[in-house]
């Protein structure tokens, strides 16, 4: 598979904002959005002067697939947060979610030189608590009846990794380095 992580313009805006509104998407994040146009748009030119986030479209195979971001780029402790979601739900299943992981961890450690990336997970989310996971990020905490969503309380997993714990497993992996512009 060959994956590419394309910087996120203004060209994507309207293809994110659907998959940003997709039940089978958006039941996954924090917030059920419903955006208008002008809402995306204003979204866009937020985080386009943000400097401590990092937004890409997901390209696996020259489709558009989903969306990644890392975000809290701290450069004094070394840390960073991420998350991604596959927009198009027809890919998922499929590999791609390993070689996003995969390709993050690398990006993050091996090219930024940081020391953590972490991640908050809908305790719900079972199956992507367990890819972190198998990848190497461990449970640190949990955030008890953190996000108020369709009409319930849900707690929120946090996750993490160290570079350190990285640079042991990685030699166990193998994938195609992806394409980051």
């Amino acid at each position: 598979m060959k994956l590419e992580f394309c910087k996120l313009s203004e060209e994507h805006l309207e293809l994110v904002r659907k998959w940003r509104m997709d039940p089978e998407v958006s039941k996954y994040m924090y917030t059920n959005p419903k955006i208008t146009h002008e809402q995306q748009k204003n979204w866009y030119e937020k985080i386009k002067k943000d400097s401590t986030r990092r937004y890409w479209i997901i390209i696996a195979d020259d489709e558009f697939v989903g969306v990644i971001n890392i975000y809290n780029i701290d450069l004094i402790n070394k840390r960073c947060s991420w998350a991604y979601y596959l927009g198009e739900t027809s890919v998922r299943g499929k590999g791609v979610g390993k070689q996003i992981e995969l390709n993050i961890l690398s990006y993050v450690f091996d090219d930024l030189g940081l020391n953590k990336l972490c991640c908050e997970v809908l305790a719900f989310n079972e199956l992507v608590v367990k890819i972190h996971q198998k990848y190497g990020s461990k449970i640190e905490g949990r955030l008890q009846k953190h996000i108020y969503k369709n009409g319930e309380f849900h707690d929120v997993i946090v996750m993490g990794i160290l570079k350190e714990e990285w640079d042991e497993i990685k030699e166990k992996f193998d994938f195609a380095k992806a394409k980051i512009k």
